[in-house]
């Protein structure tokens, strides 16, 4: 199943005591999905950083790929947001997988600590 993407500017918000994983070309950060079971991401990739259009459009195409390869360990009661970095665009397929994959595995880690500790 192919998960929706954030839209709405307000839900890109991950307060303080969210989960937040820093990669090398990305920052992850999840919460609390709004409606349990239908969890989304969305993706953040600043003019600031990615000064041409082009190289936005291709970090975006990137990461959604790596995400979709990756979307299993993706936990349902999640929003995810990635916040790209501009060294994304030096990673090949590979080892961009690989970091979402690990992102991904840490998040998910957290949030079931947190789980069974708030338990």
């Amino acid at each position: 199943m192919k998960r929706k993407t954030i839209r709405n500017h307000k839900d890109f918000f991950v307060p303080k005591d969210g989960i937040h994983v820093a990669m090398d070309c990305f920052l992850a950060k999840a919460k609390p999905a709004k409606i349990p079971g239908d969890a989304r991401y969305g993706l953040i990739v600043s003019k600031k950083i990615f000064k041409l259009a082009v190289h936005r459009n291709r970090a975006k195409r990137l990461i959604r790929n790596w995400i979709a390869e990756n979307e299993g360990l993706m936990l349902p009661d999640l929003d995810y947001i990635f916040i790209v970095r501009n060294t994304l665009l030096d990673y090949d397929h590979k080892k961009g997988s690989r970091q979402i994959k690990r992102a991904l595995s840490k998040i998910s880690k957290i949030y079931n600590q947190d789980a069974k500790e708030s338990c």
